[in-house]
C-alpha cells in the first residue's frame, strides 16, 4: 500500500482530504437513491422487497480511495437500509448493517489485486464481487436469524446476478473516469501510479 499521495493529510490509518471528500460524496449518493427511491427496485419476490442500486456508491468508494472510505459508504446505506427498513430482514441492525461494510472491503481488495493486469478488469470484478459480498452477506445472517428461509435462495440468485452485473458495468466506467480526470489523459492508463490513486 502507498501512503498518502495527492490531498491533504492522514497516514495510513486516518483520512486525508480527499478520501473524506469522496466518502462524503459516495455517501450523499447512497442517501439520495434511497431518499429518492431511485436506488430501490421493487421485484415480485416474497419476502425480499426491493432489488439495490445503493451498494454501488460504496464499491466505487472502497475501489477509488480505499476500505476505509468503502467502510464509511457501506455504513451509510446500511444504516439507512435499517431506519427506513419496509421489510422486517432489515429491522435487524446486524443484518442490515454488517454486511454492508464489507462491501467497498471485498471491492478494494479485489481491484488491488488485479490492476496490475488489467485495470478494466479489476473494475469488472470488484463490482460484481463488492456486490455478492453484500448479497451473501445480508442472506446468509438473514437466514442464520431465522428471518429468511433457506429454501428462497434460489429465488434470489436472478436479482443478485443483476444487481452484481450492473454493479460491474457503473464500476468500470466510473473508475476510468476519475482515472482520466485525474490523470489529464485522453486514455487511461492501465496500472494507476501511485500519485493516481491511495490505499
Amino acid at each position: 500500500m502507498a501512503s498518502n499521495a495527492g490531498g491533504g493529510g492522514g497516514g495510513a490509518s486516518g483520512l486525508g482530504t480527499r478520501q473524506v471528500v469522496v466518502a462524503g460524496v459516495v455517501g450523499g449518493v447512497a442517501l439520495f437513491l434511497g431518499a429518492t427511491r431511485i436506488g430501490l427496485i421493487p421485484v415480485p419476490i416474497p419476502l425480499i422487497g426491493n432489488a439495490t442500486i445503493m451498494h454501488i456508491p460504496a464499491i466505487v468508494g472502497g475501489v477509488l480511495e480505499g476500505p476505509v472510505v468503502g467502510i464509511l459508504a457501506g455504513l451509510i446505506f446500511g444504516i439507512f437500509s435499517f431506519l427506513y427498513a419496509e421489510n422486517p430482514v432489515f429491522a435487524n441492525p446486524v443484518v442490515a448493517i454488517l454486511p454492508r461494510l464489507l462491501i467497498g472491503v471485498v471491492a478494494w481488495v479485489v481491484f488491488v489485486g488485479l490492476r496490475r493486469f488489467s485495470v478494466d478488469l479489476a473494475s469488472v470484478a470488484a463490482g460484481l464481487l463488492g456486490s455478492l459480498a453484500n448479497t451473501v452477506g445480508v442472506v446468509s445472517l438473514a437466514v442464520l436469524f431465522g428471518l429468511l428461509p433457506l429454501s428462497i435462495v434460489p429465488a434470489i440468485l436472478p436479482q443478485a446476478i443483476a444487481e452484481a452485473v450492473l454493479a460491474a458495468v457503473v464500476t468500470v466506467v466510473v473508475v476510468r473516469g476519475v482515472m482520466l480526470f485525474r490523470s489529464g489523459r485522453t486514455t487511461a492508463p492501465e496500472v494507476g501510479s501511485d500519485q493516481e490513486r491511495r490505499y
